[in-house]
């Protein structure tokens, strides 16, 4: 904490960690993508599964977005317990205390993302559209956190696969680490399983964390809103949650320093050029496709702002759709979909990468949009104005760039 200006007072939002990571390992088999890629692709879990043939991994420690439908969560959240106690038994963790992890991520496409691994003060964060230093970019669907709360509830780490963005176009908080990557102790360098790319991580403690937090403080002293969600909006509502149910229950000194008070994440630069704003597409099931495009089309405003594109088996088209920017295309599309599922009972799911859109949509079973780009310009002033984004707006990058599980945190 620090007084700045005026007499704010300016807390220490995003801080060092007691990071857990494998020791001994291998960590091309500990570390899978996160839980919510290729929902509606099994045979990529399959094949993560027989990769990992039987060794410790993070994907025994989470619930593929694909099998949601057919699994007990209470069930799964045992299951997930137990896995992390095995793992503590056979004392397979070794923990750097008191640290941020630099992180260089070599994406699929060549270019490298910077990002440090830290923890966020959920009492600092809100997602119901309320002024706070951390903020959702996107709504919340609260039916989609008990799930994860069960989960979160019975476990004793945490492995986070959330992104949150940084507003700093000065690149003064993250690069100038990655002037001194050379001489930071180096705590992991391998390849990402299924064409992940490669990753590494270095530690930073000492000096080079001090100025981070000076940095951060700086920063968070031009702006109210210090970071916004980027990636993994419900798991960090889902900590929140849990963490605003348990705090009731703890004197003011436990309040103070429990761990579940925060939360492990990867900040990013929104202005790093590694990072793109990619579609996040979608695909419904229904008997009537190419119908369900006509009456998307009928009920949408046309113009030449916006092109959606559809594909069903062998035929595809393009809708025009006029509106002022990305937020208000998405929100009349998602309100006609939102309805039209409602009112059929047909399933709904939400797709990263285009040709995951047109293999899914290829047999005829289900109608397939292809979503624009959206602009990243725009992140932090539609937050900071109060406004959220339509669920399911945007992705970091494509699907095989997103964060894949490593690091852990003991949050009991």
């Amino acid at each position: 904490m620090k007084v700045g200006k005026d007499n704010i007072v300016i807390k220490d939002i995003f801080t060092t960690a007691d990071v857990l990571l494998p020791d001994n390992l291998a960590l091309e088999k500990w570390s899978v993508i996160a839980c919510d890629q290729f929902s509606s692709q099994r045979e990529y879990w399959e094949r993560v599964r027989r990769n990992i043939g039987g060794e410790p991994s993070t994907f025994e420690m989470i619930i593929p977005e694909a099998y949601l439908e057919e699994i007990d969560i209470e069930k799964e959240a045992g299951r997930i317990s137990a896995v992390m106690a095995d793992y503590y038994c056979r004392k397979i963790f070794r923990e750097i205390k008191d640290s941020f992890v630099y992180v260089e991520r070599t994406q699929p496409d060549g270019r490298i993302r910077k990002g440090v691994v830290g923890a966020v003060d959920l009492d600092e964060y809100d997602f119901t559209g309320k002024e706070s230093a951390i903020r959702a970019s996107e709504n919340t669907l609260v039916e989609r956190l008990p799930a994860r709360i069960k989960i979160r509830r019975a476990a004793a780490v945490e492995l986070p696969h959330i992104m949150v963005f940084i507003n700093d176009g000065g690149g003064t908080v993250i690069e100038p680490l990655a002037e001194k990557a050379g001489a930071l102790p180096l705590l992991y360098d391998f390849e990402l399983m299924e064409d992940g790319g490669h990753i590494r991580g270095m530690r930073v403690t000492g000096d080079e964390a001090e100025e981070l937090r000076e940095a951060m403080r700086a920063l968070q002293g031009e702006s109210g809103t210090l970071m916004v969600v980027g990636d993994g909006n419900h798991s960090l509502a889902a900590a929140k949650r849990y963490w605003d149910d348990l705090k009731l229950s703890l004197p003011p000194p436990e309040k103070e320093n429990h761990p579940a008070r925060r939360a492990l994440v990867e900040i990013n630069n929104v202005y790093d050029a590694a990072i793109s704003f990619e579609a996040i597409h979608r695909v419904v099931w229904t008997d009537d496709p190419i119908k369900l495009a006509s009456d998307l089309a009928e009920a949408t405003p046309m113009g030449e702002d916006f092109a959606l594109r559809w594909v069903s088996g062998g035929e595809s088209g393009i809708i025009g759709i006029k509106a002022d920017c990305t937020g208000n295309m998405l929100a009349g599309m998602q309100s006609f979909l939102d309805g039209f599922v409602a009112r059929n009972k047909c399933r709904i799911d939400y797709i990263h990468g285009v040709e995951s859109v047109r293999q899914i949509a290829a047999d005829g079973s289900c109608l397939g949009l292809i979503l624009p780009a959206m602009d990243k310009a725009g992140l932090f002033e539609t937050v900071e104005s109060g406004r959220v984004f339509p669920k399911k707006s945007f992705s970091v990058g494509h699907a095989r760039d997103k964060r894949y599980y490593l690091e852990c945190r003991e949050i009991r």
